[in-house]
């Protein structure tokens, strides 16, 4: 399946030992705007953006509007039904005249807010179907009281109809239960609620790509990329998203926005970026959006950098679809020079790499890679989000032209000051030592190891002629987080790092390898609902590492579970065996991924990652139950307004970071809701 280098913002499940900038107090920066569910929704600042430039201010404007009229995309992406049953609910949530304070309405607010989340109803993480929490009849009763041009109505529809349509969608457990299912020996395209695929199997889409593929094309197309595969007439066929066909209103607008940063671009290659964009998205041609791609890939001058597209696949069980996702952000010069540093050294890493050599790229290219400010979340990334991004995901751009990585400063920054003091280091951690080192170095290696999964990790490697990047399908996309993730972790070790300077320590990486362990065997799993496997990708894994180094050392005793006043922690005894232990496992997986060996990439995922220790899983929710934290954050975004003179020349855009969340959602569906609730 295509490369999939999203890095989890989430792997930071409850940070600690954050170092807080004395400005920072000054300020009194409320990140936290509110909690519920298993959700914490904070806010992140963007420093630096009123020292831009007048026209890199309006750039960053266009973009954002751009990126904001794709998120109807993504509700339909995740699921057909969620656009009409985002509206029922906000129809109700703003305009219903019965008891507000009753308990089925506040379950009815609560269960919007997740939808609001997750971009759907089936949780953004795990993939299941919310619960609601109020009644089918109150649901009924409630969308009858209402005016009915209140309502997402199709042609000739009553609101009866509707609430027959929705109704089992929303209440019955085992219609649609889950947004992806990875589950092994089942059809997972019929048993998948996205809306990738309509009418077809499995085993009819494998076979359509399938038969596209050219085994002799050194340079092949993201098949499936920009489309929805359908089946019409008994004949299977993609139904392709572009400005005259699937989401073409919502890709009009996303156009209009582009147009008008095109006329305020900072650098000529900038612009051939913004253009080419703009004819992928008029054509639908998946040759177009590779010239896109290398064009981005060459823009290293502009301060002002920008995703906008179908990009990740991990919403797509067979992992092509491209679910929508932008993300507006500018170079933090300061911070960058960590990751050119590293970036400039890819070369040594790669050769000093302990997977064979003939898995190595003889030559790394084009690896470029910078510490950005995030100026807007949008699609995929939005309220959830990233905290480092490595692009393009197709094979041969990146073998001939490199890729370029981002690390997110101003979201991990938010993370860390967010979780700062709220106990789970206390909970959680073995004893003072590990405390101690968690407390001196754990905000620096955890992002050296971003910048390690993301700038190298990602980038490291080759394929052997003739492998087809699909060729581990479903379970490709754990096996290729495992490799970026195994690749920083036995870096972040190296000595190396402190030649550079990066660390002033050689005992420093042992805050990186404590948590990353006590992460996967145990804290992860507060994400993880009684009884359920392991399901998201980069879950599977961190539990994959974490399990087998814990399997293969467990003779020598090099991690271990341990009781101490009833309560298990992981010990690691010996750091540096489970560093040559890190590189064992990194070696197999790149064979794995070099050879497109489906057999052991699929033993090694049902082995180690998908099955859950319920006697330790139930141990670990009620420890963290007790400290009162949410599993998941998410973000509101900034709201930028742009103030013009009286010939309707912007003469500033200001920033803010007042507006709430239902605020924010609520004004998102009325100013960015291009969609009609049925895309067929």
């Amino acid at each position: 399946m295509k490369k999939l280098i999203i890095a989890c913002a989430t792997l930071a499940i409850c940070m600690s030992g954050c170092q807080t900038n004395p400005a920072d107090k000054a300020e009194s920066f409320n990140y936290t705007v509110e909690q519920f569910a298993d959700l914490q929704i904070l806010r992140y600042r963007v420093p630096g953006f009123e020292e831009l430039t007048l026209r890199q201010k309006q750039l960053v404007y266009y973009l954002t509007e751009a990126a904001l009229h794709g998120r109807d995309i993504l509700f339909d992406q995740n699921g057909k039904y969620n656009l009409r049953i985002r509206r029922t609910l906000e129809a109700i949530y703003t305009a219903y005249k019965g008891d507000r304070t009753s308990a089925d309405f506040k379950a009815l607010e609560l269960y919007l807010k997740r939808v609001w989340f997750s971009n759907g109803i089936h949780h953004h993480y795990g993939s299941e179907k919310f619960v609601p929490g109020f009644t089918a009849d109150f649901f009924r009763q409630a969308v009858l009281s209402l005016d009915a041009s209140l309502l997402p109505l199709a042609e000739g529809q009553s609101a009866e109809q509707l609430l027959d349509l929705l109704s089992p969608v929303m209440f019955d457990a085992t219609v649609m239960p889950k947004r992806v299912n990875q589950a092994a020996g089942e059809d997972l395209v019929l048993t998948s609620a996205c809306n990738y695929y309509d009418g077809v199997t499995q085993q009819e889409a494998e076979d359509y790509y399938n038969a596209l593929k050219d085994p002799k094309d050194t340079e092949p197309v993201s098949y499936g990329l920009n489309s929805r595969l359908v089946k019409k007439n008994g004949k299977v066929e993609e139904a392709v998203w572009k400005i005259d066909g699937l989401y073409g209103s919502a890709i009009t607008n996303i156009v209009y926005w582009l147009k008008k940063a095109d006329d305020v671009t900072e650098t000529p290659e900038q612009r051939a970026v913004i253009n080419k964009l703009i004819d992928f998205y008029l054509t639908g041609n998946l040759k177009t959006f590779d010239e896109y791609a290398i064009l981005w890939l060459k823009d290293l001058n502009s301060r002002i950098d920008f995703v906008n597209g179908f990009t990740e696949s991990y919403g797509d069980p067979l992992g092509m679809k491209g679910s929508w996702e932008s993300l507006v952000n500018f170079k933090d010069v300061e911070a960058t020079r960590r990751t050119e540093l590293i970036s400039a050294n890819a070369q040594w890493f790669e050769d000093h790499s302990p997977v064979e050599t003939r898995f190595k790229k003889e030559t790394v290219k084009g690896v470029s890679a910078k510490v950005i400010t995030a100026a807007i979340l949008a699609g995929d990334l939005y309220p959830s989000t990233a905290i480092g991004i490595n692009l393009p995901n197709s094979n041969w751009i990146r073998a001939h032209y490199g890729s370029k990585s981002v690390t997110i400063g101003n979201i991990t920054d938010a993370y860390n000051k967010a979780a700062h003091g709220n106990g789970f280091e206390q909970e959680f951690v073995y004893s003072q030592a590990e405390r101690d080192l968690i407390d001196r170095y754990g905000d620096l290696t955890g992002e050296l190891h971003t910048d390690l999964h993301e700038c190298l990790g990602h980038g490291s490697g080759k394929l052997l002629p003739g492998v087809d990047p699909d060729a581990l399908k479903a379970y490709g996309s754990t096996i290729e987080e495992a490799r970026a993730d195994l690749f920083g972790l036995y870096y972040v070790a190296d000595p190396k790092l402190v030649e550079l300077q990066l660390l002033e320590s050689a005992e420093a990486y042992k805050a990186e390898y404590y948590t990353y362990l006590m992460n996967g065997l145990m804290t992860q799993l507060v994400r993880i609902a009684p009884g359920n496997n392991v399901e998201e990708a980069h879950m599977r894994n961190r539990q994959l590492i974490a399990r087998w180094v814990f399997e293969k050392g467990a003779a020598d005793r090099v991690v271990e579970l341990v009781k101490k006043e009833g309560k298990t922690y992981v010990v690691v005894n010996d750091y540096a065996r489970l560093r040559t232990l890190f590189g064992e496992l990194l070696a197999e997986i790149q064979r794995i991924k070099s050879t497109g060996d489906y057999e052991a990439a699929r033993d090694l995922v049902e082995r180690y990652a998908v099955k859950v220790d319920a006697p330790l899983h139930a141990e670990v929710l009620e420890r963290y139950e007790k400290l009162h934290l949410s599993p998941y954050k998410g973000f509101v975004n900034p709201k930028y307004e742009a103030l013009t003179n009286s010939k309707g020349e912007i003469t500033d855009v200001q920033v803010t970071y007042t507006e709430g969340y239902a605020e924010q959602m609520l004004r998102y569906s009325k100013d960015y809701s291009d969609l009609p609730s049925v895309n067929n």
